[in-house]
């Protein structure tokens, strides 16, 4: 057994680290600073969000977004107080990284921000990060149900699941999926404008993933609360 302050340092780790590839990368697509294509750029969040899970599922579920730490609590496979903790930790590793990304670039840390594609307002933005993070948090609960493929075991699943999103949502929205990562680089960059569109549209999606569950299964399994608790 982890105690609450090992889970929650692997909740801040994890986000540190996914916060910093996804801002970095997207920083290096918009800037043509380095050789990232729009392939690899969503290949890269998909990777580390994998290699994030196969080092801390087993601590603390590897939840390293709020929404999806949300998406658990309304599901009732954790505690409010630990969804509390795990988002504080969350939110101080995304900060960490994107203090890390500014004092490298600056200002320019708002282009590895989400926003909107030119083409879009924040109102389909949002929507668009509804609609993805239904979709992500739907495919963390489903491969939770299973027991045997709890933590480490849905880690591809959840990673390719990022990239797909990327592939598709990524034009309209940016595809964060995850207010940490989104939020803490804005701020830096001072895109304050742009902050309800990734604070509500994850939410509102992972909510909404965690209502529909209750159709499938009423009282979450083993598996949901091992995922949602950790180790």
């Amino acid at each position: 057994m982890f105690s609450p302050y090992e889970k929650v340092g692997a909740e801040l780790l994890g986000t540190f680290f996914q916060t910093l590839v996804a801002t970095v990368v997207d920083v290096l697509y918009f800037t043509g600073a380095g050789h990232v294509d729009f392939v690899s750029r969503w290949l890269a969040r998909g990777f580390i969000t994998t290699a994030m899970i196969y080092a801390f599922g087993g601590v603390s579920g590897a939840h390293i977004d709020p929404a999806v730490s949300l998406g658990f609590a309304i599901r009732r496979a954790m505690p409010l107080r630990q969804m509390l903790r795990y988002m504080a930790g969350q939110f101080a590793g995304a900060f960490i990284a994107a203090g890390l990304v500014f004092a490298f670039w600056g200002h320019s840390v708002v282009l590895g921000a989400s926003h909107p594609g030119p083409s879009f307002t924040p109102a389909q933005a949002a929507v668009a990060e509804v609609v993805v993070t239904f979709l992500l948090m739907t495919v963390i609960l489903a491969t939770a149900e299973d027991e045997a493929r709890v933590g480490r075991q849905a880690a591809i699943a959840v990673g390719f699941t990022v990239a797909a999103c990327g592939f598709f949502a990524g034009p309209i929205s940016g595809a964060s999926m995850n207010p940490a990562r989104s939020i803490a680089p804005q701020i830096f960059g001072g895109a304050y404008d742009l902050i309800w569109v990734y604070a509500i549209g994850p939410c509102v999606g992972a909510a909404l993933a965690a209502l529909v569950m209750y159709c499938f299964a009423p009282i979450p399994v083993e598996g949901e609360r091992k995922a949602g608790k950790g180790g």
